[in-house]
């Protein structure tokens, strides 16, 4: 067992192996891109390996108990009516019920999609309305609510709870009723996997509303192995992966879909991943592998607290969603010396990785993967860039691409080109070796007077200052100006910075139109969404209220 530096092809032999398998036993091509057969495969293969464990309370499972309750899952499923195409919706903790009825989805062609168990009535409908889900699976204390969010809308819809506590049906009341076909006569469904969806994955995308990418299982079963690009063994390529997200992201869909292929144990949580925790998670089962926000990593490995975890199990940790600062690599390196660490670009649109890292050039986000075509485009002239050093827009092309955003066309033209093309809404820059460096999202750019200026750019000098924990930057919009870059700064403890010498660390570094006009703020926290990113719409809003006040 070993993790290599650089991208390896270990994985795609192992999913090549188990692959053929199914393909051999149901005779269908299309299958090895079946993320409910290969999942049904593994769990039949290794039935006494543990496959879960919920870190809050101890609770385990293995493959074969998996394998029992998510074909018990299917088969209630099927006597409710549910067929290729339909939705159920998942609204719940990571603990080990979550993925049961996921794995029974997958087997029918029906598409899964998870989402924040924290929403609103309001929110919840909206998701709701354009889901359109046959059946939600919740805790038994959102049934009110969701109940409430289901009024007024043009479908019907079954609730069944993971707990008990309502007159709705819990998961084990569910699971009995679809006992009455057995592990050895169940048939996942066939159907065509690269038109069916797998997962629709809630994201914002680049137009800030909430929406579900479409994500086929041809899609994620050609994206996801990426991500386990960088072990050279297989099966059980690490010993324990922990899943840190929740589930409507793309960090934690990833390892409970490819976990069982991959014939390894995760650890995941009931509970809230606060930074007590997390630390009491690491300490007592010391995880592997992590992949999480640059933010959420900020907060574990902040000075004076992270002494209180040991992080040395980790083999590797990933960050994503974000651009990450030189200076947080530098504090996880102090704290665990041994560890891989890899800022990685991906999108719930590419159903994973949008660029392989390379770890001699850290700077830059990644070399372009083979399965995927790339270009950069001029955002005012829409033509393709072709010399290098010129900052454009990252388009990208292949079989991985998400199939649009679900009952959302209009959305959808807005993002995928008639020819196939994603517009990532992501502004990078290419070298003449083809390495790719990001600059920063399209949408978060501010414009000051006739000036582009990058948060990220400003965010990654203030970050350098050793006082310093954290730091967002957004705008305060002027009616002649346009935007003035004003900065949020969580320092570190005993420190006493004042504004103008952060006003000074960008003055004496960056242009003039990079000048922070809006002022600095110092705050205890930044808003964050509930994967732990910068919230820059909750960011903006406060930035108005303050330039109000």
């Amino acid at each position: 067992m070993g993790v290599s530096k650089f991208s390896y092809d270990a994985v795609h032999w192992w999913m090549s192996e188990i692959q053929a398998r199914v393909v051999a036993q149901s005779g269908i091509p299309g299958d090895r891109f079946h993320a409910g057969k290969l999942i049904l495969d593994a769990l039949k293969d290794v039935p006494d390996k543990v496959l879960q464990i919920d870190g809050a309370t101890g609770e385990s499972e293995t493959f074969g108990s998996a394998l029992k309750r998510s074909v018990q899952c299917a088969n209630a499923m099927r006597k409710l009516g549910l067929k290729h195409n339909d939705v159920i919706i998942l609204m719940g903790p990571n603990h080990i019920h979550l993925t049961i009825p996921m794995y029974a989805a997958f087997y029918l062609g029906v598409g899964v999609a998870g989402i924040d168990m924290a929403l609103a009535v309001r929110e919840l409908h909206d998701t709701f309305s354009f889901n359109k889900p046959k059946i939600i699976f919740c805790q038994s204390e959102r049934v009110k609510d969701v109940e409430t969010a289901l009024q007024g809308l043009d479908f019907s819809c079954d609730i069944v709870t993971f707990n008990p506590g309502t007159s709705r049906t819990s998961l084990s009341e569910f699971l009995d009723s679809g006992n009455d076909v057995s592990i050895e006569d169940f048939k996942a469904s066939d159907f065509d996997t690269s038109e069916t969806a797998a997962m629709l994955i809630a994201t914002s995308g680049t137009t800030g509303f909430p929406k579900s990418a479409e994500v086929t299982h041809k899609n994620m079963l050609l994206g996801a192995p990426y991500m386990w690009s960088y072990f050279d063994t297989f099966p059980s390529p690490t010993p324990l992966p922990i899943a840190i997200s929740p589930i409507q992201w793309y960090s934690s869909i990833f390892l409970f879909v490819t976990c069982p292929m991959m014939r390894q144990t995760r650890v995941q949580s009931s509970h809230p991943m606060t930074q007590e925790h997390a630390y009491e998670i690491i300490n007592k089962y010391k995880p592997s592998f992590a992949m999480s926000s640059p933010n959420m990593w900020t907060t574990l490995f902040k000075q004076g607290d992270r002494d209180k975890c040991d992080f040395s199990s980790f083999e590797i940790i990933l960050a994503g969603g974000s651009a990450m600062p030189p200076t947080l690599v530098d504090e996880i390196k102090k704290a665990t010396p041994n560890t891989f660490v890899l800022n990685v670009y991906g999108m719930s649109e590419i159903a994973g990785l949008g660029l392989l890292h390379d770890v001699t050039i850290p700077q830059a986000v990644g070399r372009p993967i083979p399965y995927l075509k790339y270009k950069l485009v001029n955002l005012e002239t829409s033509e393709e860039i072709t010399e290098p050093h010129v900052n454009g827009e990252l388009w990208v092309k292949g079989p991985s691409i998400f199939k649009g955003y679900y009952n959302n066309p209009e959305v959808t033209a807005q993002t995928l080109t008639e020819d196939g093309w994603l517009r990532t809404g992501d502004i990078m820059y290419r070298d003449e070796h083809w390495l790719f460096y990001f600059v920063d999202r399209f949408k978060l750019l501010l414009k000051y007077r006739n000036n582009q200026i990058s948060p990220v750019e400003i965010e990654a000098l203030i970050s350098k200052h050793p006082g310093v924990f954290d730091v967002a930057i957004t705008g305060i919009p002027h009616p002649e100006h346009g935007d003035l870059p004003i900065a949020f700064v969580i320092q570190h403890d005993g420190y006493n910075l004042s504004a103008e010498e952060i006003k000074d660390l960008v003055k004496n570094n960056l242009t003039d139109s990079k000048q922070l006009r809006g002022g600095v703020v110092f705050v205890k926290e930044l808003p964050l969404t509930p994967s732990a990113k910068v919230d820059r719409k909750k960011l903006a809003e406060l930035a108005k209220q303050i330039k109000a006040d």
